[in-house]
């Protein structure tokens, strides 16, 4: 009995699966794929060769469920496309722009949840009435492309929406007061556009908020006390950088870093300074808003180019926050030193301010940090042995201070990529505790004498130098033309003899 009872499962569970149609996504989503992508092709007028690098897999022959970039439900009884992962399909390389137009096809698919347009140079008005369609959508990227106008009034109709990115496009008008209606967003990020007026107060609806990016715009007005009541926030960016506050060389080889380990811990930070364009500032006045200590999750916080005022205030010591944002405003007072006293901080920039006294003789007790930024202040003394202590340290830059004396740091055990004393009253020989991993020494407009043929020996990977300014005197030592990666080189305004200049038409790479 147990053996035929066996046998008539295995029967039943056969004619199941034979007489089950293989699932796959409705042809309609199928053939508005396709659509898309010929619009593309014909509006780019790109080969199939480079377009299909991207879509390669898009063909009418196969399920769409199978295809890159397409992802479908799980579902036993049915298979609809769900999330389309469309970044990046117009290369760099390619001069055409595609208009908003081509996006219509993807307004029949219904059931999308997740819809990702990042950096796809597309311009023109957004779609309202076609993204009025997409009622389940829970993400939306938006970011690098060209859309222009305000924000369509459909798109606050979203309600199930919890990722909302614009960056980098050509908005402008105000930001609609119905933007507190998508009240399961988590994370809202409208920075560079060109949104102007006050920032609305509806955002207090937006209780799940966990990241708020509204930097460079041109907003006006202060900032709404309201925002202190978004208790989730952990990254909050109310910048809006002023191209004065641009260092080159330094951006540019902390963009460098990229896709490291290094690189992606800084990426918070790296994608706040990508875009440097001249707006007004956020309108931040009078000492640092008390209402950021009601966020005791925050890790992220970025003040720049304000007009804040004042010491730093003891509780932002205590917020434990990883990374910490204030230059360019009018803060002054001393360093904390509880400010060091947690392993969390990988990033702490106070440039361009009125700091002033000593730094903290425990700043290295913060072992976690990556970059230092100091530059710009009225800092003063010895610059601490304890830096040393701080293993992952990357860029340290201590540059246009009153920094003195003729011993640093040893960096035997740090060893950061980027060291900037430049524009201080460092002086003495400069000593030969750099190191290997060393790629960008800036020592320049100091008081260094002495030789250079005792120092920098250790340096191999150094892409850039410069001493100038100083009073160093002696002959061009020979290992600087035996440092193949230099790229930059300057040494004016000193006293050395020029007898093995020769050599240096040995680098390849100056």
């Amino acid at each position: 009995m147990a053996k035929l009872s066996l046998l008539l499962l295995l029967v039943i569970l056969g004619l199941v699966i034979f007489f089950t149609p293989t699932l796959s996504c409705p042809e309609y989503q199928k053939e508005a794929l396709l659509h898309f992508k010929a619009s593309i092709i014909n509006a780019t007028s790109s080969t199939e060769s480079t377009l299909l690098n991207r879509l390669q897999s898009w063909s009418s022959s196969s399920d769409c469920c199978n295809w890159d970039r397409v992802s479908c439900s799980s579902s036993f009884s049915s298979r609809i496309v769900i999330a389309l992962y469309l970044e990046d399909l117009i290369l760099q390389k390619d001069p055409m722009m595609l208009t908003s137009t081509i996006l219509t096809p993807l307004f029949r698919i219904k059931s999308l949840t997740y819809l990702d347009l990042y950096h796809n140079r597309i311009q023109g008005e957004l779609p309202g009435d076609g993204f009025a369609n997409l009622t389940k959508l829970t993400y939306l990227d938006l970011t690098g492309n060209d859309f222009i106008g305000s924000i369509p009034s459909q798109l606050f109709n979203l309600r199930y929406l919890q990722y909302l990115n614009m960056r980098y496009n050509s908005f402008h008008g105000n930001i609609p007061k119905e933007i507190g209606n998508l009240t399961k967003l988590q994370e809202l990020c409208l920075q560079d556009n060109n949104f102007f007026d006050e920032i609305p107060s509806s955002i207090q609806n937006l209780k799940e908020l966990k990241v708020l990016e509204l930097s460079h715009n041109s907003l006006s007005m202060e900032i709404p006390i309201d925002i202190g009541n978004l208790s989730n926030i952990v990254n909050l960016c109310l910048i809006d950088k002023q191209a004065h506050g641009y260092n080159p060389i330094i951006h540019t080889e902390i963009d460098k870093l990229g896709n490291t380990s290094i690189g992606k811990q800084l990426t918070p930070w790296r994608n706040s300074i990508r875009d440097f364009q001249y707006h007004r500032s956020c309108g931040l006045k009078g000492k640092i808003p008390y209402w950021i200590s009601m966020h005791k999750t925050l890790e992220f916080l970025d003040l720049s180019d304000n007009q804040l005022e004042g010491m730093l205030p003891h509780w932002l010591v205590e917020m434990k926050m990883q990374y910490i944002i204030m230059s360019d405003n009018n803060l002054t007072g001393s360093l904390p030193p509880g400010l060091f006293d947690y392993s969390n901080l990988v990033l702490l920039c106070l440039s361009r301010n009125d700091f002033h006294g000593e730094l903290p003789n425990n700043i290295g007790n913060a072992n976690s940090i990556m970059a230092l930024m100091l530059d710009g202040n009225n800092f003063s003394g010895k610059v601490p042995e304890s830096i040393n202590n701080i293993s992952y340290l990357v860029l340290l830059d201590l540059s246009n201070n009153k920094f003195s004396g003729n011993t640093w740091p040893n960096f035997w055990y740090s060893s950061p990529e980027i060291i900037d004393f430049s524009s201080n009253e460092f002086s003495g020989e400069i000593r030969t505790n750099f190191f290997d991993k060393t790629r960008i020494l800036a020592l320049g407009k100091n008081k260094f004498s002495g030789n250079l043929s005792r120092t920098l020996t250790n340096m191999r990977k150094l892409e850039y130098l410069d001493i100038h300014d100083n009073k160093i005197t002696g002959e061009l030592p020979d290992f600087i033309c035996q440092i193949s990666t230099l790229q930059i080189l300057n040494l004016g305004n000193n006293s050395l003899h020029d007898s093995n200049l020769d050599c240096i038409s040995n680098l390849t790479s100056l």
